[in-house]
């Protein structure tokens, strides 16, 4: 008999997380390296409400069986977040040429890792 732990557990939870996992392991090797702070926290706090921003709008597409409504949300999400990630790294980095090169370093690495993983579950996903 299954117990509630086997029939719930997700063997790709650690693909799909694995941005946030590098986001974490990324603030040992700045302070190390003597990269900005202030980097890491803007490239942090945005990859974040970016992220916390998308799972949002993918669970509300989720719900949704109209069509128009699923591209609508998923497109104007796609658009508003690459929007909110450029500004905010921009912004900063008119202020503090390193903050906004450290933010923008981060964020590029956690898009191409996040892009990778959203590739092989899709691989792994079963089709309808």
């Amino acid at each position: 008999m299954a117990t509630h732990a086997q029939t719930t557990s997700d063997p790709m939870v650690v693909v799909r997380w694995l941005d946030l996992l590098v986001l974490v392991l990324a603030l040992p090797v700045f302070v190390v390296a003597g990269f900005s702070l202030t980097g890491y926290a803007t490239g942090a706090g945005v990859w974040l409400a970016q992220r916390a921003l998308q799972v949002a709008v993918q669970r509300r597409a989720e719900a949704s069986s109209e069509p128009r409504t699923i591209v609508g949300l998923t497109a104007g999400s796609l658009l508003l977040r690459g929007w909110l990630v450029a500004l905010t790294i921009l912004l900063v980095g008119l202020g503090d040429n390193d903050a906004g090169l450290a933010a923008a370093v981060l964020v590029i690495v956690l898009f191409t890792i996040y892009f990778n993983a959203s590739l092989i579950l899709r691989a792994g996903a079963p089709s309808r």
